[in-house]
């Protein structure tokens, strides 16, 4: 929900703990710190704003802010006096310096998608609680070294940027475990595939009649849709230029490369000739009875899936959801492929007929890295496996021990030491047999 200006100047939101404004502002209404007691959301999306005050750290329970879709060309310094800030977001502005000030070492989760930025301050180092970063759609080509301490990052983007090799200290992060890296230099797959998805059957729009909305995601939204008045398909119709994810031609290359199997929900075609020039998608459609296994992290889950209260599961259908997804995982990887994006919310599931992973905007080759640092890609992407199994373990009355001992395995710190996802597919498939 909205609030408007005139509610905040007449008093009217006295004790909110959230603030939700977006209704054309160009400068910081000072209305605002008279909320300062209580204030724990700030969220100015969606305006035109290029600065806020410098006093901003009196709003000293503030704990989220929020500015996407402004006019920032600099992150403003008084964002690190804020002493409680856990999440800060301003994608889509035309940000191109971070100065070392801004940055509030109490964060652990960063989105600067979609900006102009070349390089990020040694600072960013201090923020030792970070555990999502989001740097997409920007000119990096480097990330400071002193990051390599923050050992409780979990997911981070780069895609879209300008690296010419990938940090070297990334292949030993001992938690991270969602990696989105597509359409930089060093990945020379993605121009190649990306060529190749031209090639691909091409699907006219006006062949498709869209149906009801089935769900959105961080680059595009699914719509249920017929082919030629006849075939159920589904239809992905991407955003924009840049997502949090990267660009949408890196996934619909990735989608496309992936190939078919039976625990994947695959690419069909793209379409051609949509109206407003919007690229997209023609997949298989994944019948009814499925249902997806989680809903996405939220501000307070930060990296983890939320499920439903009274999601529970045998230990036979939690085998044959974590079986299922660690085929897809190993045919992925064979194809030179990290998913990037392996979480429950990207997975598709029914109690009898097993599971199917979905959703390749994260995805890239990791192929296109020298030998040993592409098997450390494919390892990181082990531990998003291994919280899948945790999650799926806590969920279950009685989990295998087998099960809880290879969670263990994905989840071990060191790298290097992880299962391939090939031998933990195999080891799936013999307990279940």
């Amino acid at each position: 929900m909205s609030h408007t200006l005139a509610d905040l100047r007449a008093g009217r939101l006295t004790g909110a703990t959230r603030l939700d404004l977006s209704c054309g502002l160009e400068e910081f209404p000072r209305e605002v710190f008279e909320l300062a007691d209580t204030l724990e959301v700030l969220n100015l999306t969606g305006n035109a704003l290029d600065r806020l005050p410098d006093d901003l750290g009196r709003l000293h329970r503030l704990r989220v802010l929020f500015c996407s879709d402004n006019r920032f060309t600099r992150l403003p310094e008084s964002i690190g006096d804020c002493a409680n800030l856990d999440i800060v977001g301003f994608k889509a502005n035309r940000i191109a310096e971070v100065p070392a000030a801004s940055l509030a070492p109490s964060l652990r989760w960063l989105i600067l998608t979609d900006n102009a930025i070349e390089r990020l301050p040694d600072t960013l180092g201090d923020c030792t609680r970070m555990q999502k970063l989001m740097l997409a759609g920007n000119r990096l080509s480097s990330l400071p070294e002193t990051l390599a301490g923050c050992t409780r990052l979990e997911l981070l983007r780069i895609s879209a940027n300008r690296f010419a090799t990938p940090p070297g200290w990334l292949w030993s992060m001992p938690r991270l475990s969602w990696l989105a890296a597509a359409g930089n230099a060093f990945d020379a797959r993605d121009e190649e595939a990306a060529a190749l998805a031209l090639a691909v059957p091409r699907i006219d729009w006006h062949a498709l009649q869209l149906g009801t909305r089935l769900g959105e995601g961080a680059s595009g939204v699914i719509h249920e849709a017929l082919l030629n008045e006849r075939e159920p398909v589904a239809v992905k119709l991407f955003k924009g230029a840049v997502t949090s994810d990267g660009w949408p031609r890196s996934e619909l290359a990735a989608s496309i490369a992936a190939g078919a199997h039976a625990t994947l929900i695959g690419a069909q075609g793209r379409i051609d000739g949509h109206p407003e020039g919007t690229q997209g998608l023609v997949m298989a459609r994944v019948p009814a009875s499925f249902r997806t296994l989680a809903g996405p992290p939220s501000l307070a889950s930060c990296t983890r899936d939320v499920y439903a209260d009274d999601a529970r599961w045998s230990a036979g259908t939690a085998l044959r959801i974590a079986r299922d997804i660690a085929a897809a995982m190993r045919h992925l990887h064979a194809r030179g492929l990290v998913h990037g994006d392996l979480y429950a919310h990207n997975i598709l599931w029914h109690p009898e007929d097993g599971a199917r992973l979905g959703d390749f905007g994260a995805a890239w080759f990791a192929d296109a890295l020298p030998a040993g640092d592409a098997a450390r890609a494919r390892q990181l992407e082990v531990r998003a496996f291994g919280c899948l199994l945790e999650e799926l373990a806590a969920r279950c009355d009685e989990p295998p021990p087998a099960m809880m001992a290879l969670r263990d395995r994905c989840l071990q710190p060191e790298v290097a030491s992880r299962p391939s996802a090939a031998e933990i597919a195999a080891l799936l498939e013999e307990t279940l047999a």
